[in-house]
């Protein structure tokens, strides 16, 4: 018997709806029954590639006893954090501000007030390593519901109070300048692992938003230490375990400090935000590896999370099948010397063996290895490799797959057609540029309403009941921008400015602040608000970086205003936390450049045009937008009372309200910007 998820668009959700739990997707009425009833409210969230959610629902939620105990004396509420992320992030504030951390799964018991007043994350169906089991737990809760229910409002009065205070001031007191953007590149210089690259120790994560900063920092700078740090980060992960080294794409991050074991699940997110490192680094050095990760990143994308409406989707899970019926992490991307001499014989097996670094021992489980590349090829090899690689991947190909949860998100939709598109047109492939635009046009066509509005989630082509959260804005006017500027498109300016504008009325406090749910948007016990990076830039300076690009195509004052308003936070947290504001720093960067305003007119099929075009796509200049067509055309405000140059092809570059006398010649373009 299914329960009341079976309805839901969810993937995670629908994996819930045959469980003997008798769920509730996060509604009024799930609360409004926990009042009728007079029991508290059990909160779950996690996602669809999330490892120990999966082991949670196998030991507890599909086990009939847990789940009678949980009917009988709870409202159980199942949330997926990717479809609600203000949720996530309020019960998370308040799961980490009382035990000091968080995850998924989050276990979070609630008043039917929606007010917390226990939390948890995996808990086990027995008592182990001095964790209490999940129906130890469930009866503890009851039994305080039972029998001291005053100092259970009690606790949750404080906590929901707590959180009220947490409100955040930032803005309005100025933009971040030189000094502050020097004493966040000193902070990133300390964390930095000169070992093994990137920032910290393991668990380590793909620093996207620092790396993108630092590359705008040497293009800004000339900081030699800037852009090694990004190139040596860069080098190491896509020659560790958490690049998929047969199949391009990277993993959510690595165990480890070296980049060796990844957690296998690959994210839509992380895959275009890299994609696009990547591209810039190559823009930036020319470096062949960024050229060939930039591009297997973008063909994995479109290869594996494309979906059939031509969006993409979340997430491809850690775990499968390991040919013995069990269900595993990682065990579609690891290989025994075993398996490498079954699918290529004895003497490609050892050459194999050499070169992805795959030993007897293993570098993961059970004599398994995560394939690596601890150097390139001799130039002797290459063919011999290429052979390999291809025949390693048709046998991997056989294996059962991981699952996919197919649902598209509108944010991380736009971040990835920020990256096909800027790839594209970098690497001369109009089939990626072609991809990013019908993923824009599904955004556009299904996420979208007449009055611009964003629904934050779709699957199979219809649109879910969640509206859009700041971040959904934010990235998707990104992914627009880039499109216009790749295109010529004016149409897509339009459309980021129709949801910029929104930003600028529903999302925006006093001073400049910005808050992630818009100011009509459900009352939760406090309204989310987050400046700094996660997996992915927040949507506070996501909207600030868009509201800068668009501010410089169109001359918009309300846009630049926002955008600067919205910085005051990158001045109060780049110097003290600069790996948790990457994204924000990079934008900071772009500010105090200009950013530049480039327009290049002539006739489309003119030579020397798309060489001038070609020249200011490769530039470097941090945050520089550009615009081509024909002069006066009327796709963008910036062709506007641009005329040819001696009949000929030319391109204007503006900056700070300024601009240069026009230039005719690719090289005097190029030094320019």
């Amino acid at each position: 018997m299914a329960n009341r998820l079976a309805h839901e668009t969810s993937p995670y959700l629908l994996q819930h709806a045959d469980n003997p739990v008798d769920w509730w997707p996060w509604s009024a009425e799930a609360f409004e029954e926990a009042r009728r009833r007079d029991v508290p409210v059990l909160l779950s969230v996690g996602y669809s590639s999330c490892h120990w959610c999966h082991v949670m629902a196998h030991e507890s939620f599909e086990d009939d006893a847990t789940a009678a105990l949980v009917n009988e004396n709870f409202v159980a509420v199942k949330v997926d954090r990717e479809e609600r992320p203000d949720v996530d992030a309020v019960y998370m504030e308040a799961v980490q501000a009382a035990t000091g951390q968080g995850g998924w799964p989050m276990t979070v018991f609630l008043t039917p007030d929606a007010a917390p007043f226990y939390f948890g994350t995996y808990f086990p169906p027995e008592p182990r390593h001095g964790m209490p089991s999940f129906p130890e737990v469930l009866e503890g809760v009851k039994g305080a519901w039972a029998d001291r229910r005053d100092e259970v409002g009690e606790v949750a009065e404080r906590i929901v109070k707590d959180l009220a205070g947490r409100s955040l001031a930032y803005g309005g007191d100025g933009v971040p300048g030189e000094e502050e953007l020097a004493q966040a590149l000193l902070g990133l210089t300390r964390e930095y692992d000169a070992t093994h690259g990137g920032f910290g120790g393991a668990p380590k994560f793909p620093p996207s938003m620092a790396l993108e900063f630092l590359l705008r920092c040497h293009a800004r700078t000339g900081s030699e230490g800037a852009l090694q740090m990004a190139a040596d980060t860069c080098e190491a992960m896509a020659r560790g375990g958490i690049y998929d080294q047969l199949g391009g794409g990277f993993a959510r991050y690595a165990v480890d400090r070296a980049w060796v074991v990844p957690h296998f699940e690959k994210m839509l997110y992380d895959n275009a935000l890299l994609c696009r490192v990547y591209a810039h680094l190559w823009r930036a050095t020319g470096s062949d590896l960024a050229r060939r990760v930039a591009l297997e990143t973008a063909d994995f994308l479109v290869r594996e999370l494309r979906t059939p409406e031509g969006g993409f989707a979340s997430a491809l899970d850690a775990d499968s099948a390991d040919g013995t019926g069990r269900h595993v992490e990682g065990a579609y991307y690891v290989w025994t010397p075993a398996q490498l001499t079954e699918v290529l014989g004895a003497e490609d097996a050892a050459l194999a063996a050499a070169h992805y670094g795959i030993t007897e021992d293993g570098t993961f489980e059970h004599g398994s290895s995560v394939l690596q590349l601890p150097q390139e090829a001799g130039p002797a090899d290459a063919g011999r490799i290429a052979s390999i690689a291809a025949r390693l991947l048709a046998a991997r190909e056989e294996r059962e797959r991981p699952g996919r949860d197919d649902k598209v998100v509108a944010a991380w939709n736009g971040l990835a057609i920020a990256a096909l598109a800027e790839t594209g047109a970098l690497f001369g492939r109009p089939d990626l540029v072609e991809r990013a635009t019908e993923a824009a046009d599904l955004l556009v066509r299904v996420h979208m309403d007449e009055s611009a509005r964003l629904t934050r989630t779709s699957k199979d082509g219809r649109a879910g009941t969640n509206d859009g959260v700041l971040e959904d804005y934010a990235d998707v006017a990104e992914g627009f921008l880039a499109l216009a500027a790749v295109t010529g498109e004016g149409a897509w300016l339009d459309f980021a400015g129709f949801l910029l504008d929104l930003v600028i009325d529903r999302f925006t406090a006093e001073g400049g602040a910005l808050y992630d749910t818009a100011h009509d948007a459900e009352a939760l016990i406090r309204r989310p608000q987050d400046p700094t990076d996660n997996a992915t830039p927040s949507g506070w300076t996501a909207a600030a970086g868009a509201l800068l690009s668009y501010a410089a195509y169109t001359g918009s004052d309300a846009h630049r205003a926002a955008a600067e308003g919205a910085l005051g936070v990158v001045k109060a947290l780049g110097p003290r936390a600069p790996r948790f504001i990457g994204w924000g720093l990079a934008v900071s960067e772009a500010l105090l450049d200009g950013p530049r305003e480039i327009a290049v007119v002539g006739a489309p099929d003119d030579e020397a045009f798309q060489e001038l075009r070609r020249t200011a796509l490769l530039a470097t200049a941090p945050g520089a937008v550009l615009a081509f067509g024909a002069p006066d055309s009327e796709e963008f405000p910036l062709l506007r009372d641009r005329p040819l140059v001696a009949g000929g092809p030319a391109a204007y570059v503006c900056r700070h309200f300024t601009c240069d006398a026009p230039v005719t010649d690719p090289e005097a373009l190029r030094r320019k910007l």
